[in-house]
């Protein structure tokens, strides 16, 4: 039997993203409930008492951040397989049904349609912010609560939709940490760059906000790409008219790679930041791996930046024979934090699940004990600054 972490062992071990899609949601829903398939009122899915515990998961597995999505379903798929093997939940055992998100709204949209069809009970997926936005309506009409694991910008939360939890860090609290290092690190002018999706405008809106009380730093440069050209000259010549030593990048890895290697190569000597969705090794490959050196990044914890982490990192290779990465931490906690609400509950019903999570308290996840804002967010832990060397991302110490 598989024994779950204790809470010493995971607070020794330390202590994306959203658009215009309401259309998008608006049909999915149509679809779905003049189908006669899964959404079906407030009651919440899950097929009644008995059988299978399902645990939805909505993940990027293909499009340009489909490196993302075995990490995120490894990470959930282990929880899983330690919850069942200590006798399940409630009596019953727990599956988990992933399905592709593609970072793509309408695709995510069909995804959670699909998994409501599927009977789930808790969703614990959710990447891109701009695909997780038209899933929330979606399982919120179906009573499912939302544990979501990644995706993490503020707009998220403007709805206020009572199902959806966020365990990561928000936006807001990425802006400030990126701040506050480009601050200590002796910045005086920076450049935020976004690919114009709201998880990205979001944090460089909120760095700028932040910024503007503060009388030795100053923004310098705004500037907006668009995701999936491989052409970002005008803004890197934009960006060394205004001559900042530091630049901040807070769109995703495939474009990151490429502003900076073409950054680079226009003669940009100062240092370079990236936010959370920037955080692979594939960046360090676009960006060749000499021109991503030294590049900064704001990211909640990773397997390899937890110090302590190595059992949980062997355990994972041993179930799947492949290293963990970005988010398979924040996803197996996802499945812990549903289960634990479930049993709790003693049951599956939404609306219990639901009052269940708002009353945790003290839960240990790898961020720290778990205890929801009103606003259901997370009330402690954030963002750590890494660094490339070599191959991949460290903590920068």
């Amino acid at each position: 039997m598989t024994a779950w972490p204790s809470g010493g062992e995971i607070s020794m071990m330390r202590t994306t993203r959203v658009g215009a899609v309401a259309a998008a949601a608006g049909a999915v829903l149509a679809l779905t409930s003049c189908g006669g398939g899964g959404i079906t009122g407030d009651s919440g899915s899950g097929g009644g008492d008995t059988g299978d515990i399902v645990l939805g998961m909505v993940t990027p597995l293909s499009g340009s951040s489909a490196a993302i999505g075995p990490y995120m379903k490894n990470g959930a798929q282990l929880a899983v397989n330690e919850a069942n093997e200590a006798g399940g939940v409630i009596g019953r055992q727990v599956k988990l049904v992933a399905e592709d998100g593609a970072c793509d709204p309408k695709t995510a949209a069909a995804a959670a349609a699909k998994l409501v069809t599927a009977g789930t009970n808790v969703s614990v997926g959710g990447y891109c912010s701009s695909a997780t936005l038209p899933t929330l309506s979606i399982f919120g009409k179906a009573n499912i609560p939302m544990i979501i694991p990644a995706a993490n910008s503020n707009d998220l939360l403007k709805d206020q939709h009572k199902n959806v939890f966020l365990l990561n860090g928000t936006g807001a609290q990425q802006a400030q940490a990126a701040l506050d290092f480009m601050k200590k690190s002796g910045a005086k002018a920076i450049a935020l760059v976004d690919d114009n999706t709201s998880y990205s405008k979001d944090i460089t809106t909120r760095t700028a906000e932040d910024a503007k009380g503060d009388s030795a730093l100053k923004v310098v440069s705004r500037e907006s790409v668009t995701a999936g050209e491989s052409d970002y000259s005008a803004a890197v010549t934009a960006i060394l008219r205004a001559n900042p030593d530091f630049v901040y990048w807070t769109g995703y890895y495939q474009e990151g790679g490429l502003l900076i290697k073409q950054l680079r190569a226009a003669g940009y000597k100062g240092d370079v930041m990236v936010a959370d969705g920037s955080v692979d090794k594939q960046l360090i490959t676009i960006a060749g791996k000499d021109n991503a050196q030294g590049v900064f990044a704001t990211m909640t914890q990773t397997p390899q930046t937890i110090p302590g982490g190595d059992a949980w990192i062997a355990k994972y290779k041993k179930a799947f024979n492949a290293d963990p990465g970005p988010y398979s931490t924040q996803s197996y906690d996802a499945v812990r934090v549903a289960v634990e609400a479930i049993k709790n509950a003693g049951s599956t019903d939404g609306t219990k699940v639901i009052t269940a999570l708002q009353a945790i308290d003290g839960f240990p996840i790898f961020s720290g004990k778990l205890k929801f804002t009103p606003e259901h967010t997370l009330s402690e832990g954030g963002f750590d600054i890494l660094v490339v060397k070599g191959d991949g991302f460290v903590l920068n110490k």
